[in-house]
């Protein structure tokens, strides 16, 4: 089985590059092969820009040079892919180009190759259902920018094998990135589906005049985000409540449900479902500890706040919480209750403002 050897990255937009990041900060040497003869000419300036700002932050275990020595370019795709243990497509998100290029890497990569898309939304059925090796693909889709958001969604079609599911997973965690299988191929998989969900309600809220553009980000960034980047909402309604997550929903239930009902939805929080959840979520979040999990949600909150305070972000509102100054930003905390960085977030600008003009596959919409 293929173990030691470069990634290949197929798409050398800002996913494209992230990716490179990715794998060169993890030890292992990356290929990169784009069509556009510019776009590959741009890789280098723009990897090295991303590794300084990792630099700057204390996000870079090696040298910059020693990082960016393990990237190169590749002008064609057979050269890309010479000796490749993984390919990683990260093309438009355009299902007959897609299906177009894992048609070309089924015939060029070795057999025991893993092929993974970045896609979005596109399902690996609908990309390499046809293939005769169809068997080893996937979708890996990241978070933007992978090197600052750690999760991957490893989104298996029914005919892919298990083995390549394995192998993907081995990687992934080999470069520092949380792996989260999903089950089952739905559009927009989880990321996109819980974004797209919160987007949804943001723009019917505007569109009624409930609230501002601007208010909805500050009530997302200054609230809910900086939450939800300690812990997830099942655990926030685990941790909100005395009586836990089913006290919680017993409680408030019926308002949310008719929010959705609002929206159209009958997606009632049924018992059933609320035990199911309660029992996984105690697996992690035990009951009895709930005062001491409180204590350490409180404590990874001002260790955020503490973080936020020391970095400014461009077109961030410079009010904060009552006797703070400075710019709100999106800063990620390093209490160990997530084993992150406290300062992972803040080098996104970099990343951010060397977008590619070729549009990408892959990463949150």
């Amino acid at each position: 089985m293929l173990t030691d050897g470069p990634v290949a990255v197929v798409g050398a937009g800002s996913i494209g590059v992230a990716w490179a990041v990715v794998v060169a900060r993890a030890g292992r040497p990356v290929v990169l092969h784009d069509p556009d003869p510019a776009r590959l000419a741009a890789v280098p300036g723009e990897v090295r820009t991303r590794l300084e700002a990792l630099t700057a932050h204390g996000l870079l275990g090696e040298p910059v040079a020693t990082v960016a020595g393990r990237v190169r370019t590749a002008p064609t795709l057979a050269d890309a892919l010479g000796g490749a243990v993984h390919v990683q497509e990260c093309a438009p998100e355009q299902l007959g180009l897609k299906q177009q290029l894992f048609a070309q890497l089924d015939e060029l990569a070795e057999e025991e190759v893993v092929l993974a898309s970045s896609s979005s939304a596109l399902t690996c059925s609908t990309i390499a259902g046809g293939l005769p090796g169809r068997g080893r693909c996937l979708v890996v889709h990241p978070g933007n920018p992978p090197y600052l958001l750690p999760v991957a969604e490893v989104v298996p079609a029914p005919f892919t094998s298990a083995g390549t599911v394995a192998r993907t997973r081995r990687l992934l965690e080999e470069l520092g990135m949380t792996p989260v299988h999903v089950a089952v191929e739905v559009e927009g998989f989880v990321f996109n589906r819980l974004q797209g969900a919160l987007l949804r309600e943001a723009y019917a809220l505007v569109r009624d005049g409930v609230v501002s553009v601007a208010d909805v980000d500050r009530v997302v960034r200054d609230g809910l985000g900086r939450r939800w980047s300690v812990i997830g909402p099942f655990a926030t309604a685990e941790l909100n409540t005395r009586g836990g997550i089913e006290a919680h929903a017993e409680r408030m239930g019926e308002a949310y449900a008719r929010m959705g009902a609002e929206r159209g939805q009958r997606d009632r929080w049924e018992p059933e479902l609320v035990h199911r959840v309660a029992d996984e979520l105690h697996g992690f979040l035990p009951p009895e500890r709930w005062e001491e999990n409180v204590a350490r949600r409180d404590a990874a909150l001002m260790a955020l706040e503490r973080a936020r305070r020391a970095v400014d972000l461009p077109g961030a509102d410079r009010t904060g919480p009552a006797g703070t100054t400075g710019e709100c930003s999106l800063c990620d905390q390093h209490d160990r209750l997530t084993n992150t960085s406290a300062v992972r977030l803040a080098g996104a600008t970099a990343g951010a403002t060397r977008r590619s003009p070729v549009p990408d596959a892959g990463g949150d919409p």
